[in-house]
């Protein structure tokens, strides 16, 4: 009996989807202008602001806008994004923070006239990678999973196939800040939607292995 008791427990977990209610979220560096509708978040980007720091160019920023939940634990998390994006790094995606100097940003970013797939890790200094698209895409999918102590950045075209684009280290044990943010370092503002925002728990692996190396 307990043996099945502990089979439907870890069933309900894995199959616990929490589609987040943007509604109840909160705003870091909130924008002027942003309205939530059907289920989508809407929002004119703050001029001249981004995340990033200190490497390569010298400066610190912590001031686009960022619309999160805090989680702890393990999960996965993803959004559908479309953006008007007009200058030179305007770009929009998820992303994951604990504090002012250990965040992921991972999402499409516009550069040189070209769309890429972007990553900005900081763990106190930033670093970015970037794959850069051959042609415009009219929206992206980016999904995030924290195992462990890593997060696995996945990109899509239609929800469906999923291509890793980055794994970086993230402290575990440690409650975390998830949402949609976007920025504007160079220009003057535009505007993004995000749709189907959702962050769905994953058991904890190392507990997963306990229960069943002590099953009764």
């Amino acid at each position: 009996m307990k043996k099945q008791l502990l089979s439907i427990l870890l069933a309900l977990l894995a199959g616990n989807v929490m589609a987040q209610s943007l509604e109840k979220m909160n705003w870091f560096n909130e924008p002027e202008v942003w309205k939530i509708e059907n289920k989508a978040l809407t929002m004119s980007v703050t001029p001249q602001s981004d995340y990033w720091r200190i490497s390569h160019y010298g400066f610190t920023v912590d001031d686009a806008p960022f619309y999160y939940a805090t989680y702890g634990g393990e999960f996965e998390a993803k959004v559908k994004i479309t953006g008007d994006y007009k200058v030179r790094f305007d770009q929009a995606g998820l992303m994951l923070r604990i504090d002012h100097e250990n965040y992921i940003k991972a999402g499409i970013e516009y550069v040189d006239g070209k769309y890429n797939l972007s990553t900005v890790v900081t763990h106190k200094t930033s670093d970015w990678s970037v794959i850069t698209l051959d042609k415009p895409v009219p929206y992206i999918w980016i999904k995030a999973v924290r195992r462990l102590d890593a997060i696995e950045i996945f990109y899509s075209f239609d929800d469906k196939t999923y291509t890793m684009m980055r794994n970086a280290w993230m402290q575990d044990n440690t409650p975390i800040q998830v949402g949609v943010m976007a920025a504007c370092p160079d220009g003057q503002g535009f505007n993004v939607k995000f749709e189907n925002f959702k962050v769905k728990h994953l058991p904890d692996q190392r507990r997963l292995e306990w229960l069943k190396n002590n099953q009764e």
